[in-house]
């Protein structure tokens, strides 16, 4: 196998790791919307809360991205 294709399916392989993020980021932004239609008082309080939880599950999909950059381009 060539060193560029093992490259590849690297990169592919530490992409796979997008989809845990891409998954918690829809169950973070469905609980906000239910939770603000049960609550509508306290969107404020949950919103802080759900852009936490949003930057720190974004962090890990950048991670994973990252990783497979550096697999590709080293």
């Amino acid at each position: 196998m060539e060193l560029e294709a093992a490259k590849m399916i690297g990169a592919g392989l530490a992409v796979i790791g997008v989809i845990g993020p891409g998954i918690g980021i829809g169950w973070i932004f469905a609980s906000f919307i239910t939770a603000v239609g049960r609550n509508p008082a306290a969107r404020g309080e949950v919103f802080t809360m759900t852009m936490l939880g949003f930057a720190l599950v974004e962090a890990i999909a950048l991670f994973a991205l990252v990783v497979a950059l550096i697999i590709i381009f080293t």
